[in-house]
């Protein structure tokens, strides 16, 4: 298989919409792109409503949208915005996402990407740039899943993983929820086609900037219904209470007698990531065995797939997002082409498979 850098070279360039009040950072985020190979500046606008405007005639893949403008707001037009836009991916660059966490938060509940400061915030360092250019490209090969297929074969499906075959398997008793890029999103999609009552311990690991890690939990907290704290060492875990691993450390477990607790750890994983979805799944494979139900969300890279295969080879089994309800399908990619997943569907049908596999009785 192709890398995803050999891939996008036999593809025509990520076409991008800018959408910002400032005539400064309109004017500095053109320059940053002008020029990357790969990328096409399409669409500037001053305002979402000229924005929204152009989006009936023009189709692109990425939109760079402020939070902050005059009018109609970003986060009112966002919706607006993704459902003219017919696929493309949203990425929100905004001082507020320094600011104002909710705000960002907000936004990405909505159904945008992934955000970044603005570059007027930052200054113009070559890092930012390298990042901003990076993050295009990445959402860019996931706007339009046919863009892939120039060139190559269509890509295969993934082989899913038959459920074991022990009609006495015993239901999950935790269930162990990952996600990255587009996971805000997708796990407010998952509650909400969820009970409020699972009777079994949540435990979520969500790549976000240690800072916004709170206002994450306590959004967490409104969209299940449950308790819902951060993660700290020796913290029992219960049914019905979701953790939430902190964003500087990743979220494990250990047993104290009867009762499974967390371990932190500061470790580096295999993935770079910090929290690492793999430490998490792998500590619940030692700990809990076949009795764990994992779920692989939105996300770039494959942090997940090494504790995935743990998790499964210890009898319990993951579940996947499927490509077109992803913001970015890399981390359930990794673990569907594998053949971990033992389905891979939108969050809302992928709720029903929770509540079967911790013995609950899917809704009609």
């Amino acid at each position: 298989m192709r890398s995803d850098r050999a891939r996008a070279a036999l593809l025509p360039p990520v076409r991008l919409m800018i959408i910002d009040d400032s005539l400064v950072a309109r004017t500095a985020l053109k320059r940053m792109v002008e020029g990357a190979e790969g990328l096409e500046v399409v669409g500037i606008a001053s305002n979402a409503e000229a924005a929204l405007e152009t989006l009936r005639t023009s189709r692109v893949d990425v939109v760079l949208l402020d939070l902050d403008m005059p009018g109609m707001g970003g986060l009112e037009a966002l919706p607006r915005i993704i459902e003219r836009a017919r696929g493309a991916r949203i990425l929100v660059v905004s001082s507020l996402t320094i600011d104002g966490a909710e705000h960002t938060l907000a936004a990405l509940a909505l159904g945008a990407a992934d955000t970044l400061p603005k570059p007027v915030a930052r200054g113009f360092h070559g890092d930012y740039r390298d990042l901003l250019l990076g993050k295009i490209r990445e959402l860019g090969l996931a706007a339009v899943p046919t863009r892939e297929a120039v060139g190559r074969e269509p890509a295969p499906s993934p082989r899913l993983r038959p459920p074991t075959g022990n009609p006495a398997r015993q239901p999950a008793e935790i269930l162990a929820i990952g996600a990255s890029t587009g996971g805000v999103h997708a796990l407010a999609s998952l509650f909400a086609a969820l009970p409020r009552q699972l009777g079994v311990p949540v435990v979520i690991t969500q790549h976000l900037p240690p800072a916004i890690i709170p206002y994450f939990a306590r959004q967490i907290r409104s969209a299940s219904g449950c308790e819902t704290l951060l993660a700290e060492e020796d913290m029992p875990v219960l049914p019905d209470r979701v953790l939430i691993a902190p964003g500087d450390a990743h979220m494990a477990f250990r047993r104290r007698g009867d009762t499974l607790t967390v371990r932190l750890d500061h470790a580096p994983a295999p993935s770079g990531c910090l929290p690492s979805l793999d430490t998490m799944f792998a500590s619940l494979a030692e700990e809990m065995g076949d009795r764990t139900l994992g779920v692989v969300l939105s996300g770039m890279g494959r942090d997940g797939a090494l504790g995935a295969a743990r998790i499964v080879a210890a009898g319990g089994t993951i579940l996947a997002q499927d490509e077109a309800s992803s913001a970015v399908w890399g981390m359930p990619r990794a673990v569907a082409e594998a053949g971990l997943a033992s389905a891979v569907l939108p969050p809302e049908q992928l709720a029903q498979r929770v509540i079967a596999g911790i013995g609950g009785t899917p809704c009609k």
